[in-house]
């Protein structure tokens, strides 16, 4: 009873402390219910013997009580035979005297008897309580197990949770972060530039190819022109 108490009334604060400590606190609890449920069918089976013996003993009791007023109506039927006539007043008188001595007896072995089948009632009772509580003890233990079933699942969870964010280095995942960042960028402005300059040398080639142009429509305006002047048809 005292591992269950030690096991069950820690602290939150040491809760986890103790799952650690222990070699494996769930099969131990497991067992330790066995062997109350083991007591426990030891208990009723005990209890059963008891409450049959007091039943036995009071129902013994109840009979010798009834013989004895059985002989008492006896020794009566022998004194009203003799007042009657019907007997022998000597043998009457004898007959009823053997009929009081047995009732005597009879209602003495009743009492003796009755006071047994109250020693055995009162152990049954106490018996009762004991195998109610012992009930009540494993129904709790139960339903304390589960709850720390429960708590074991989310202490190894959380166990592992912490230890894999435990090798996580923050600095080295920043680090690696800041570098793809700047390769990013760095990428960025020299795509950038590559567009600038197939811009640049397609704006210079535009440029060039109007110069030409214009050039080329200028000398053939003065050509016609000098044509023109000089009769050249």
């Amino acid at each position: 009873m005292s591992f269950f108490k030690r096991l069950f009334k820690v602290g939150e604060s040491q809760a986890h402390a103790v799952l650690d400590k222990m070699e494996d606190p769930i099969k131990m609890t497991e067992q330790g219910i066995r062997d109350l449920k083991t007591d426990l069918t030891a208990a009723m089976t005990s209890l059963a013997e008891v409450k049959g013996i007091g039943i036995r003993t009071r129902k013994e009791s109840d009979k010798k009580k009834n013989l004895a007023q059985d002989y008492e109506r006896k020794a009566m039927l022998l004194l009203q035979k003799m007042q009657g006539g019907q007997m022998d007043p000597a043998e009457a008188e004898r007959l009823a005297t053997e009929a009081l001595n047995r009732k005597e007896e009879s209602a003495k072995d009743a009492e003796r008897l009755a006071a047994e089948a109250t020693g055995h009632e009162n152990r049954s009772a106490d018996l009762q309580g004991k195998v109610s509580k012992l009930k009540s003890t494993i129904t709790s233990y139960e339903n304390d197990l589960i709850t720390l079933k429960a708590r074991a699942r989310t202490a190894q969870s959380t166990k592992k949770i912490n230890a894999q964010l435990a090798r996580i280095d923050s600095s080295s995942t920043i680090s690696m972060l800041e570098k793809m960042k700047a390769k990013v960028e760095e990428d960025e402005s020299l795509a950038q530039a590559y567009g600038e300059v197939a811009a640049a040398e397609t704006s210079v080639d535009s440029e060039i190819d109007a110069a030409l142009g214009s050039s080329s429509g200028s000398a053939s305006a003065n050509l016609l022109d000098l044509k023109k002047r000089m009769g050249i048809s």
